[in-house]
This record gives structure tokens, sequence and C-alpha cells, in this order.
């Protein structure tokens, strides 16, 4: 079915990869519930992740269920190069060169190669270097010429391609790559509702990956990874050249230390929602079970943490590409989920409070969810070309459930990612505003979704196709 009475609100984002490829275990991820499917082209090739998408097209067609899917780039991951013994271990104290001109696979205990040219004037003495996410930590002594002479902070275990990362930020990398361009045109191809944007440092990064892919035909939402510290600086300008920011906690917790992201977190979730765009929570959120058929309790805490503050999706990453339980993982992650919601503090909200609106569409979406929170509404269905009101309708918190009836199937797959809103796919050519009402309510009752006498909310605008035409609410009784 295309909804359900009772639909969890905050939606999951699952990565794909080799552990999915097999269309049983795919299709059981989607009936599972995932709600967004990410196409990780850090990995693969482009006619993988091709192969990818049509599976995920012909699977949710199969099973009347809307599925978005997310095309995240690779952008510029810097890393060291190889080892001629493809790792090595360094001890505390110990000299260690990265040198930008060596050969790629001349490492060893002493020094390494690195592929980005510019860390060598990008770092200064005094710097520390994150290798591995953190794992090894490197001092700098100084800079010669094309080496950077360190000296180990943490040791451990170093092998080939590790990522570095500079504490504080500051590293000039162009946040897209000559990979990520073609990689763009490939996800134009395959028609993705989302491409995510990795390592932006200004807005200025988030409106030349929108020209790009408008160049390449494609009108996709974009997402801004957040995973520079120095991002932080200008998170409101970045928010609003985006459609959707990510909390990406990996490579921003390695540059802005583990004990500052919650805080980050807190405050990325609460900026989104207020300035109207979507944000998604990611990284290492029910890592365990890359091996385990169960969650740790700090896992269950993680999820239900960024729930309540409100995020409107979580993300899975190698727990679904790679991990042994991907399905588990996903139905795990819903009940975690779902039983967040129940709680009271996740169904009141003073979002938009005290604000004059701007809009007339943006009027209606407020009062309808003031009206719905506090009247005996079984539900809401919202009838949008674009779905710009239910997006509006789903930055206050309610135990309601929303139904965006859409028009086409890719708005559909677009409000995939919205919290607490649904989409029904329901192509209305014409009529008055008392057909349209009845065309919503009939629909909720075909699907289940309410019976005699409950009441519901209907929005529209008086004329159908309009885009931002939304200026009428109603609240009807089944009959």
């Amino acid at each position: 079915m295309t909804a359900y009475k009772n639909p969890r609100r905050t939606k999951i984002v699952a990565t794909l990869g080799p552990a999915t490829d097999d269309p049983e275990v795919l299709e059981g991820l989607i009936k599972a519930g995932a709600d967004v499917v990410r196409l990780n082209f850090s990995h693969g090739t482009a006619d993988e992740q091709i192969k990818r998408a049509l599976q995920v097209k012909e699977i949710s067609e199969k099973l009347g269920r809307h599925v978005g899917i997310l095309a995240d780039l690779q952008g510029p991951k810097i890393r060291i190069a190889q080892f001629k013994k493809s790792k090595i271990t360094l001890k505390e104290g110990a000299d260690f060169t990265i040198d930008v001109d060596m050969p790629v696979a001349d490492g060893d205990d002493t020094r390494v190669a690195c592929i980005y040219k510019a860390l060598a004037t990008d770092v200064k003495q005094g710097d520390c270097l994150m290798l591995d996410d953190g794992r090894v930590v490197l001092d700098v002594k100084s800079i010669v010429g094309s080496k950077v002479h360190c000296v180990v902070r943490v040791g451990g275990e170093l092998s080939n391609n590790k990522g570095i990362n500079l504490k504080g930020g500051g590293l000039s990398a162009d946040a897209l790559t000559e990979k990520d361009k073609q990689d763009i045109v490939t996800a134009a191809k395959i028609g993705v509702d989302f491409i995510a944007v990795s390592f932006p440092r200004s807005a200025d990064d988030m409106n030349r990956a929108r020209a790009l892919a408008e160049a390449a035909g494609s009108h996709a939402h974009m997402v801004a990874k957040i995973e520079r510290a120095e991002a932080l600086d200008v998170l409101e300008e970045i928010i609003d050249a985006s459609d959707v920011v990510m909390v990406a906690r990996g490579d921003l917790g390695v540059e802005i230390g583990d004990a500052n992201l919650p805080p980050v977190q807190k405050r990325m979730i609460r900026l989104a929602r207020s300035r109207n765009t979507i944000v998604i929570t990611a990284t290492q959120m029910m890592e365990s079970m890359i091996e385990n058929p169960i969650p740790t309790r700090a896992e269950v805490f993680d999820v239900a943490n960024a729930v309540a503050d409100g995020t409107d999706a979580v993300m899975l990453s190698a727990e679904t590409s790679v991990g042994k339980h991907p399905v588990l993982t996903v139905e795990a992650m819903g009940r975690i989920c779902v039983e967040t919601e129940r709680q009271p503090g996740s169904t009141r909200s003073d979002h938009g409070v005290g604000k004059e609106f701007a809009r007339i569409d943006e009027a209606i979406a407020m009062s309808t969810m003031y009206v719905a929170n506090h009247t005996d509404i079984k539900a809401i269905a919202a009838f949008t070309e674009t779905g710009s009101t239910t997006l509006r309708m789903s930055r206050i918190s309610s135990g309601i459930p929303i139904f965006a009836m859409v028009p086409n199937s890719k708005i559909c797959r677009r409000v995939t990612l919205y919290r607490g809103v649904t989409p029904i796919l329901l192509k209305l050519h014409s009529g008055s505003g008392m057909d349209i009402n009845r065309a919503g309510t009939r629909k909720l009752k075909e699907q289940g979704i309410v019976d005699k006498g409950d009441l519901v909310i209907i929005t529209c605008g008086e004329l159908t196709g309009t885009y931002g035409g939304t200026n009428s609410m109603k609240i009807m009784q089944i009959e």
C-alpha cells in the first residue's frame, strides 16, 4: 500500500551496496520501511549505481511504494597514498612525514605520499592532522617544500588510502571534484530525487552544484553534508542555499572533536527546521549492526535523541550497504523511531509562534497544524503541486498524519524525506472545491486511513495546478 493508517513520522535513509544487490534483500529493505535509498558514489561504478536505481524503481512500483533516490557525491576526500607492505604501525613520539611529491606506493614506517598536493601549503607548524577518522593523530613540526614533517601523538595501525582531516578545519580543497561533476551527469541520467554535496564550505558550493545538476537536466533537491568545521561559521547561508542539510558526523566529528558534536547536531536540527529545510542525521547510528542482529543500547538512545530533537530523517550507511543484517537494521531503526514519536514532547511545537506569515499557503499550513493539534482530527489531506505546503506543515511537531495528495510520482518521491508526511498519488484535472474535498476524503477512506465519522482537514487551492496556490482549509467528517 502507498499509505498506512499510523505511518512512522521520521524517515529512514538506507545506503545501497553489495549487501542489498540481491533483489530479495532490496525488496525486504523497502518493505521494512526504507523511505529513501542512498547511492554512495564514493564506491562502485556508474553502471552499478544505475543498475541499483533501476532495481529500486522496479521493486517500489511493484510494492506500490514511493521511494526516493539520493545520489551522494564523493567530494574531495583527502587521503594518504599506499604503503609498500599495505599497512604499518606508528608509535607515539615517532617522527613521520607526509610527502605530497613522493611516489604514491612507496610508503613505509617513516613516510607516506598524499595525492592532495595542497596539503603542504594548507597546514602550518602546530597544526594537528587526524588520520583514519582520528585513530592516528599527528602534530605538524615543520613544512619543508613538499614534506610535512610530523610527530606521532596517537599511534596505531595505518593502512592504505586512509583519510586525512585537519583539526579545526581549513583545508582548501574544492567541494566539487571532476569526478563529482561526472557523477552529477550520471545522477541526472538516473533521475535521482536528491543530490548530496560532500564537504561544502559555502553557499556558493551548493549553488554551483545546483547549476551543474540543472545543466545536466536534473532538478533534484540539493543536500548539503556538513562535514567541515568552517561550514559551521556560515551554516545559515549554506542551509538557505540547500533543500536538505545533513548532520554528517564522521568527518565533522574528527574536525571539531567528538565532545562538540552533540550540541552542534542539536543546533543544526533546530536551525534547519526553523528555516523550512529538511534535516538528515547520519553516521554510525546503528554501527554495531554491521555485524550484530540487534543494536547496542547506546545506539538506541542515539537514534531516539535525534528523533526527539526533530530530525526529519535518520540515515544508515555501512549498516545496510555491507552489513550482515540490512533488513533487520531498518526494522530496528523503525521501531525506535515509532516509540520515540509516541512521547508527548514529540507531538507539540511552538514553531512559527509570533511570526508574521509572508505567504498565504504558509498561513494555511500553520493554521492547519494548530487546528489539528487542538481538535480530534484523524488525518490531514493536503493537495499540493510541489510539496511546499506539506513541507511547512512538517515543521510543526504533531501526532496527526499528513498525507500529501500529489499529482505526479516525482513530487511523491520528493516528499519522502518530509517528517510526518506520506505521499499519495492523486491526479485531479479539474473540479470545484467540493469535488476536491470529496476526492481527498474518498482516497483516505479507500486507503483505510480513516473511518466513518472521523474528522479530517483538507487543504487545497481554488485552482488546481497552481503552484503556491493553497488558500483553503476545511474540516470534513467522513460520511
